[in-house]
């Protein structure tokens, strides 16, 4: 076996992917690439009932997205292929039915009733679950509590049975965790997990076991909600004989609740108006759309940054990184063991200082899509106009963009006719000495010779001694007339930037 660092990412196609799925990616991939190693998606489909069309491709699509590049995966393959589970199914088998023959574990014929009397009949209280373990398996029907000739006769008979591992009594298991340092389990309280399904299929326990020593996984990082399963694991590693080449671990703390009450889901963030998977996840079989980043307005580049330090630092107190940084200084050691609070806010911020640091012309690309859809919402048959323009564009507005659709709602008068005015906001100081004002000055645009900002704002300026004003007194009504609203740049780069007839036709929808 290859001393080489070799991770991979694992998830299952049940559905889209959190974040706390990506993070778990990244922080494979930036360990990966630290040590010179390889980085693998393998797809976990062994649950057959709970697979969910197009959830694979979605999830290659997400890691594309991210910039997260596989270096073995079912797409591109890879010198331990396949890299999906199922079709890996015949090299399980043989497996379980070694750990059987070693006395690790045994054949379980136990009937779906059968299951449900013991859970009723073994619970302590009212309050407890009763667990298929030592306690109980001499009660049930399996390979250990029925006679050997019978057994074996069930098995002749072709009689549906699983395969489940023998958990020893009494026992400390021990684990060396990279984030955690040393943890204990005691065994009494993991039952015995099945191994092998009865259609054949093995069940997560005894795949990722088989799958990670088969492809030379050298470092295995999950979540923290599979620690619960890490004796098990461990068990199958020395049962199997195979200690010496088990992965080292790390699990990692668990993305909480903006308010840090519980493990962040789904429907924390329907409630509080975020997206939690990486892109837009329509379910296949209700229909129902979940929000993504990517679709939200998001950089991916700001998305991976934000994902990197929610649980790791790099000890400085620097928040922002490369993806090239971050493989730089990326430390599975500096990982925290707590969990880390999701800050929608904070994330938003991320995206904003990445907008500001972006090249104009890579931000008219990304933004082009959000002001195309509002130009065709308009109806009006308004092309998008050439990419240096929107670069320009992007340019003047960014400083005043969080996420992607802001480069419409900060600069749709660049585009298009504003569609409405807040002319409540001069209507209180508008009199006819400022309409007769802008009156004289829509004569000299008819003619001016030159059309930029310097040459506009000094015909402007000309004009306001004839008509006994200052320019606070008629800036605001040029704003309002040319944006719509109190914001955007500079009212003479507008007017230059989008031109003569432009300019003077929203004058003249205000002053008449």
């Amino acid at each position: 076996m290859t001393n080489k660092v070799r991770v991979r990412f694992a998830p299952s196609p049940t559905g889209g992917l959190h974040l706390g799925g990506v993070r778990t990616a990244l922080f494979n991939y930036l360990f990966a690439r630290a040590h010179g190693g390889d980085f693998v998606l393998r797809v976990e489909d062994t649950d057959q009932s709970r697979f969910v069309e197009g959830a694979e491709q979605y999830i290659m699509r997400c890691l594309e997205w991210c910039g997260l590049s596989p270096d073995e995966s079912p797409e591109i393959g890879g010198p331990f292929a396949p890299y999906r589970q199922s079709e890996r199914k015949d090299r399980y088998k043989e497996y379980a039915l070694q750990l059987v023959a070693d006395g690790h574990a045994y054949y379980a014929f136990d009937t779906p009733e059968d299951l449900e009397r013991m859970r009723r009949d073994f619970k302590k209280d009212e309050h407890s679950v009763a667990q298929y373990d030592h306690n109980t398996r001499m009660h049930m029907r399996n390979s250990l509590s029925l006679p050997e000739a019978e057994v074996a006769q069930l098995l002749a008979d072709g009689a549906r049975y699983v395969i489940r591992i023998k958990m020893p009594a009494n026992e400390t298991i021990h684990l060396t965790d990279m984030i955690r340092g040393e943890v204990s389990f005691d065994s009494n309280l993991t039952d015995d997990k099945v191994l092998l399904k009865a259609d054949g299929m093995p069940t997560y326990h005894l795949a990722v076991v088989v799958d990670d020593y088969q492809m030379q996984i050298s470092h295995a990082f999950r979540g923290e909600e599979w620690l619960p399963s890490a004796p098990v694991h461990i068990l199958l590693w020395q049962y199997l004989g195979w200690a010496d080449k088990m992965p080292k671990w790390a699990h990692l703390p668990l993305i909480l609740k903006p308010d840090g009450n519980g493990k962040l889901s789904k429907r924390d963030g329907e409630r509080l108006g975020f997206p939690v998977f990486a892109m837009n996840w329509t379910d296949p079989k209700t229909g129902e759309t979940a929000k993504g980043f990517k679709e939200m307005g998001f950089l991916p580049q700001a998305f991976v940054n934000l994902l990197a330090v929610l649980g790791w630092n790099d000890g400085t107190g620097k928040e922002l990184f490369a993806l090239n940084e971050l493989v730089e200084k990326f430390s599975i050691e500096r990982v925290h063991k707590g969990g880390a609070k999701f800050d929608f806010e904070k994330a938003k911020w991320y995206n904003h200082q990445y907008i500001q640091h972006t090249d104009n012309a890579a931000l008219a690309e990304l933004a082009k899509p959000y002001i195309k859809l509002n130009l065709d919402a308009l109806g009006n048959n308004t092309e998008l106009p050439e990419l240096s323009y929107v670069a320009h564009v992007a340019g003047l507005i960014k400083d005043r963009c969080t996420l992607l659709p802001d480069f419409w709602a900060q600069g749709h008068f660049f585009f298009a006719t504003p569609t409405t005015v807040d002319e409540a906001a001069v209507k209180e100081k508008w009199n006819e000495q400022k309409r007769l004002f802008f009156t004289a000055w829509l004569a000299e645009l008819e003619t001016i010779p030159v059309w930029d900002q310097v040459a506009l704002e000094a015909s402007f300026n000309e004009q306001l001694p004839n008509h006994g004003l200052k320019k606070g007194d008629v800036m605001l009504p040029l704003r309002i007339m040319l944006v719509g609203g109190k914001y955007g740049p500079g009212v003479f780069i507008i007017a230059e930037m989008i031109g003569r007839e432009e300019t003077i036709k929203r004058i003249k929808n205000m002053v008449g």
